[in-house]
């Protein structure tokens, strides 16, 4: 396997996708965001396989609950999808909210994740 850099993050995430790995070890670079947001997106790393949060969870894990919608604008600017599992947080009510990549996309993300924790 090559090492290092991107042949290391596409080898961790076809593993991912073939269901042999459900966390990623990949040095993350997070250059392309700021601020307000890099908390969000770092955040986003504590959420397990297989679990959701909502924003609003969300906004009270970075010490902010009245930044819902920031914490929504962190998620869609996150440079490291997948990896930084913008995917797995949802609306309060139990909807998905949004996503960069399509909804039916989060879903069948959300969907992968919760089979194979039942398997």
């Amino acid at each position: 396997a090559e090492q290092g850099g991107l042949g290391q993050a596409e080898e961790q995430l076809a593993e991912y996708f073939a269901g042999q790995r459900r966390e990623f070890d990949l040095p993350l670079d997070w250059r392309l965001s700021s601020g307000f947001r890099t908390q969000v997106q770092r955040a986003l790393t504590g959420i397990a396989y297989g679990e959701t949060q909502t924003y609003a969870q969300l906004a009270q894990r970075v010490g902010n609950p009245n930044a819902v919608r920031a914490v929504g604008s962190g998620c869609a600017t996150n440079p490291l999808p997948i990896v930084v599992p913008c995917h797995r947080v949802l609306r309060s009510d139990g909807t998905l909210g949004g996503f960069r990549y399509g909804l039916e996309i989060k879903q069948s993300l959300l969907n992968r994740e919760a089979l194979d924790r039942e398997a």
